[in-house]
């Protein structure tokens, strides 16, 4: 009897799944919830008397955080998995429960520049730094146990942090609806605990496999520069470039989803097309890092979605399909199309990642060099939504149309369908180049090479 309860013990301790896939997908499906933002901004702007755009600075902070936390904290997370996945669990949760104290101060200090500053530095910053030790903790662990399907493993982490808005939403907006007055602090408090204790849980189960350490011992004593300079510096810029703009563009274009899909006439469906484009992003995850395990260069992944991206937002593009999809189905839909493949696309680019970069310079150093190009993600998280408003603020002029309600009643919404076209223009020159890129300065890795010397003989 003994012996049974000891063999099963021993069983789920040494168990990939419990061990690495389930505390990942409960890091990275509470991290992943800070894509919720356009859930509550607006609650949150009007409850603490500033202006929406003055607010959205906290989320454009918590992005640039997570990628600095990483780049910075690296280290950290490769020496020890445990130490920073407690620390993503107690800054997440804190910078949480901050945020929810601040926006209760603002309700009963309306306009004070305090409770405005406290969101920035909860959500903003704290919050951030555990966004990105909560992002990396994971990562290797998954790669080291699921060796021979490193893709799919990472793709599965990844995929519950883009798939937390699809979870999440729908329950942040019944907890505001019935939570009463000062339901939006009330929702930050309760849900900086119910997270604190599934990232606790995350980090309790998380451990990498036994014996490690062995294969990486004739790589000791290198540090991440010199990994890096172990192939022409160029081709790691080549990476970080194509990562950070393909976030620039995803971001300048999922920050303008709503408007666009009110400007082609579907604002009463604007929940579900959410939904729906977050379960892209999270297919793009799971499903373009699996087909990488497939392929001899993880690279051909990103030119494939850099083509697919410039296609339809080309189509798009020659076919004005944002000021006139209202009304014109085929429109519509090549709208729609444009949405869900840039969503699956940048969900694509951010699982792909840690696995390229590990078939270029292997493990040795892998969440540090990891953290270090997630620093891509924070300076798009300031670029990307600031660039597409400005575009939107800049070219053409708010027009009235109108929106028929639930109970037959109609209401007229202020869209710039010029603006939000404008938007398409930067975004397609921007993957051109990220396409070049990716042909011109990212290298073939070695077992791709070998697979061509191969196929020659």
């Amino acid at each position: 009897m003994g012996k049974g309860n000891q063999s099963n013990t021993t069983g789920w301790r040494s168990n990939k799944w419990f061990r690495a896939a389930i505390p990942a997908l409960l890091l990275h499906c509470s991290i992943g919830t800070v894509y919720c933002w356009s859930i509550f901004s607006q609650e949150i702007a009007d409850y603490i008397g500033f202006s929406k755009g003055a607010t959205e600075w906290a989320f454009s902070f918590a992005i640039f955080f997570l990628g600095m936390s990483a780049a910075f904290l690296g280290n950290v997370v490769e020496k020890d998995i445990h130490k920073s996945s407690l620390i993503a669990a107690i800054c997440f949760a804190a910078g949480m429960a901050g945020t929810g104290f601040f926006i209760y101060y603002g309700g009963g200090h309306q306009g004070s520049m305090l409770s405005l500053i406290g969101i920035y530095v909860c959500y903003g910053f704290i919050m951030g730094v555990g966004l990105g030790t909560g992002y990396l903790s994971p990562v290797k662990t998954l790669m080291l146990w699921f060796e021979d399907r490193k893709g799919l493993a990472t793709g599965l982490a990844v995929a519950g942090f883009g798939a937390a808005k699809a979870i999440a939403s729908p329950i942040m907006q019944a907890m505001l609806d019935n939570l009463g007055d000062g339901g939006i602090y009330k929702m930050f408090l309760i849900l900086a605990v119910v997270y604190f204790v599934m990232m606790f849980v995350g980090h309790l189960l998380l451990k990498k496999p036994d014996g490690w350490h062995e294969p990486q011992a004739k790589e000791k004593g290198q540090s991440m520069m010199a990994v890096i300079k172990s192939k022409p510096i160029a081709n790691y810029v080549g990476i970080w470039l194509m990562f950070y703009i393909n976030i620039t563009c995803g971001l300048a274009l999922i920050s303008q989803e709503k408007m666009i899909v009110k400007c082609i006439g579907l604002a009463g469906a604007v929940g579900v097309i959410s939904t729906v484009s977050a379960v892209f992003n999270a297919g793009g995850r799971l499903g373009f890092s699996a087909w990488a395990d497939t392929m001899k260069d993880r690279n051909t992944i990103y030119k494939l979605i850099f083509v697919l991206s410039i296609v339809f937002t080309g189509i798009v593009m020659l076919t004005g399909g944002i000021k006139n999809g209202n009304g014109n189905m085929l429109l519509t839909a090549l709208v729609l199309c444009l949405i869900f493949v840039v969503n699956a696309g940048y969900g694509g680019g951010f699982s792909n990642v840690p696995t390229l970069l590990s078939d270029h310079y292997g493990m040795s150093n892998i969440s540090a060099i990891h953290g270090l190009t997630l620093s891509a993600w924070g300076f798009a998280g300031l670029t990307g939504n600031q660039m597409a408003a400005w575009i939107v603020k800049t070219f053409g002029t708010p027009v009235e149309i109108e929106h028929a309600l639930s109970d037959g009643t109609v209401e007229m919404i202020a869209v710039n369908p010029t603006g939000y076209q404008a938007v398409l223009y930067a975004t397609i020159v921007l993957y051109i180049a990220a396409l070049v890129i990716s042909l011109v300065l990212v290298r073939p890795t070695d077992k791709a090479l070998e697979a061509k010397k191969a196929k020659k003989r």
